[in-house]
């Protein structure tokens, strides 16, 4: 009798250790940029799959690389932006998954099908893409403002009253634009040149921020913000006084990706979370929420009228020869660009 009971402990010790690694199996874990997603969106995938979702944020890609570059393990999906996607790459830091070979694979849009970053999708797939520029709040205020990063650079009565992203790479990139100066440049002279600039924009910032950009604005805090096209959408749903600024000198356009890291627990969940992002009406009801385009083919009807009707999003024909997409910089340039931000920002 004895024996039988340490027998029937044994085996409902076993059962048991096998249903938690069943609950463990029904599980995805995302490393994501705040914002990005609207919970309805998350709680539905859930309820039609029965993978429950753990969520921790990023606010820059630089993070997240030095995050997986540390060895973090256990994320499952995460977003780099497509210039970081090489570098991911080749640090062997992302697994092949194949993102055209998905049950909704075939909806990605010709043009975002076969990336520079991602020859064929073979370890990313499209998840949302847009600019970043100045959201402009002219309420309290009868200054005109120039379609221009001189606003930004030289804010005259506004000093005080600007926020510039806490971002290596996109106010690096303003400032090259606006000093026409190649944004992967490698020239010292030249990173000295955007070194003073942004060291002598500095006293008239109130401050570095990527995190309540929106919120920001719409307390009155800035009336300018160096901001992501989407987050301006959102200004512009909250106050019809604020606008988009696509500068003249150049604007950068950015393309997020979802990826699964290889160190990921559940890769298999992670190809289904990805999978359902790439639904038509899923990816629709992610744009609605963050003001961002996506690349997914047949989204369109799902689309509300106030993002098409919007030019923070669906950006306007003529400024077209603006855009400036995001480019992998060579190691040269990258650790220039590094050196510039850690000296601005000690």
């Amino acid at each position: 009798m004895k024996l039988r009971t340490i027998a029937s402990a044994a085996l409902a010790a076993l059962l048991g250790a096998g249903a938690a690694l069943a609950e463990e199996e029904k599980q995805v874990n995302l490393f994501f940029w705040p914002s990005y997603i609207p919970d309805e969106l998350l709680e539905r995938f859930t309820k039609e799959t029965g993978i429950a979702i753990t969520m921790d944020i990023y606010d820059t890609n630089e993070a997240l690389l030095a995050k997986l570059q540390a060895g973090a393990a256990g994320y499952d999906v995460v977003i780099p932006s497509g210039y970081i996607v090489p570098t991911m790459i080749q640090a062997g830091l992302l697994q092949k998954f194949d993102a055209p070979s998905l049950p909704n694979g075939g909806n990605i849009a010709p043009g975002f099908a076969d990336p520079e970053f991602d020859p064929g999708r073979q370890y990313t797939a499209p998840y949302m893409w847009g600019t970043t520029g100045l959201v402009y709040d002219s309420a309290g205020t009868d200054v005109e403002l120039p379609e221009s990063w001189s606003v930004f650079f030289e804010p005259g009565p506004l000093s005080g009253k600007v926020a510039a992203l806490d971002d290596e790479v996109e106010v690096f990139n303003a400032a090259a634009y606006y000093l026409g100066i190649d944004k992967c440049t490698e020239d010292p002279r030249e990173g000295q040149q955007i070194l003073d600039l942004l060291s002598a924009q500095k006293p008239h910032l109130l401050l570095y921020g990527s995190s309540g950009t929106i919120d920001r604005v719409l307390a009155g805090e800035v009336t300018m913000h160096h901001i992501w096209n989407g987050a301006a959408h959102r200004v512009r749903k909250a106050r019809d006084t604020a606008r988009y600024i696509y500068p003249k000198e150049g604007i950068t356009q950015w393309a997020d990706n979802l990826a699964i890291p290889t160190g990921a627990e559940h890769p298999e969940n992670a190809k289904i979370f990805i999978d359902f992002l790439m639904k038509p009406e899923n990816v629709a009801e992610i744009t609605n929420f963050t003001g961002y385009m996506n690349a997914i083919s047949g989204s369109e009807p799902y689309l509300t009228p106030e993002i098409a009707a919007d030019p923070a999003v669906n950006m306007p024909a003529e400024y077209a020869d603006r855009l400036r997409p995001g480019r992998e910089c060579s190691p040269a340039a990258r650790d220039l660009r590094n050196r510039i931000w850690t000296r601005l920002k000690k």
